[in-house]
């Protein structure tokens, strides 16, 4: 049981250390357009309208490998009930995108695609690919 949640906790960090990592690599790979203010939530809100659907590649890619790799480093401590640990990684970092879509303005065509894509359906392959199933 000490594995397990253990195990939980670990994804759960890991996880998130990998969208931060992810988020501030991606600006420099794909930086945002001239004009956008990243650093905070009203200079977002003021200037969202200058991202291109581009611009939202960076944001889904680390919220869809956050739970791929958080799940991953969980699974290889968790000591049994795999399946129902990546399940549980995997809703609690859907409520946290819930969560940040609520806060951080996006169109709803990205708030519908990273909700739906990104995090459970992320969290459950990262659960196949462990070959723990």
């Amino acid at each position: 049981m000490i594995r397990n949640i253990l195990g939980a906790i670990v994804g759960f960090v890991v996880g998130n250390i990998a969208n931060m990592l992810i988020l501030a690599a991606g600006h420099f790979i794909l930086p945002p357009p001239a004009g956008f203010d990243g650093t905070s939530m009203e200079g977002v809100a003021s200037t969202i309208h200058l991202l291109r659907p581009v611009d939202f590649t960076v944001p889904f890619l680390a919220h869809a490998i956050g739970p791929l790799v958080g799940v991953l480093a969980a699974m290889f401590i968790v000591a049994s009930r795999h399946k129902m640990i990546a399940i549980i990684l995997g809703c609690l970092f859907l409520t946290g995108g819930i969560v940040a879509n609520f806060m951080i303005p996006a169109p709803w065509w990205y708030r519908i695609l990273d909700v739906t894509l990104a995090y459970v359906p992320m969290a459950y392959l990262g659960y196949k690919l462990s070959g723990k199933s």
